[in-house]
């Protein structure tokens, strides 16, 4: 890996699990309060495993505390249940890959935005977080109605498979697309901005 410096050197890593995993591992009492924190973790994954509700609440929940309005979490939460239906048609229909479900979202998006998933992601200066959590309330809006068009495209045409959902897709995402340049065209303002919920520099200087 590169240094700050510039220098190349050999180093070792890992993914978030393996680093999760060589935690457990380590029998210092320092590491105590993080392998409590993953048992805290994994507990309350297998509770909204057997109660989902129990997962909505506490997203809910960290939304608040980032500071999100209830109107945005509604419209994010909704946003996520239409999601959840179209992924659940892709694999009913044929797809189940993670590289497909990415390849018919990045077609929806860029159809009804005009820009890829990862030029939107720039645009708002994110690297590892979630577009959608990052979102204006029109941005996710239209996302939805981009989403759940495609679905009832699909579902209406029997879409199966890869090729034939990505046609689905692109209807959908073009349904969005057409009422968000009407929307632009009454408001004179953009709906895809670079707007975004990270922290200011100086809430960063508050933290440290």
């Amino acid at each position: 890996m590169e240094t700050a410096s510039g220098v190349k050197r050999n180093t070792l890593g890992g993914t978030a699990q393996h680093i999760f995993r060589l935690v457990q591992s380590i029998p210092s009492p320092k590491a105590e309060p993080f392998k409590q924190w993953l048992a805290k973790v994994g507990f309350e994954r297998m509770q909204e495993m057997q109660d989902p509700e129990m997962g909505l609440d506490r997203a809910r929940e960290n939304w608040q505390k980032l500071g999100r309005s209830e109107k945005w979490i509604q419209q994010r939460m909704t946003g996520q249940d239409t999601r959840n239906k179209l992924t659940d048609y892709w694999k009913e229909s044929g797809v189940s890959k993670s590289d497909e479900f990415a390849f018919l979202t990045n077609i929806i998006h860029q159809e009804w935005t005009g820009i890829t998933v990862k030029n939107h992601k720039d645009l708002k200066g994110l690297k590892t977080q979630n577009l959608r959590d990052h979102m204006s309330e029109a941005e996710l809006i239209f996302t939805a109605l981009a989403e759940l068009s495609t679905r009832q495209i699909a579902e209406s045409g029997k879409a199966k498979g890869l090729i034939e959902n990505a046609k689905a897709g692109k209807k959908g995402g073009a349904i969005a697309k057409n009422a968000r340049k009407e929307l632009e065209a009454k408001t004179g303002k953009s709906v895809v901005t670079g707007e975004n919920f990270l922290p200011s520099a100086n809430d960063k200087k508050k933290l440290k």
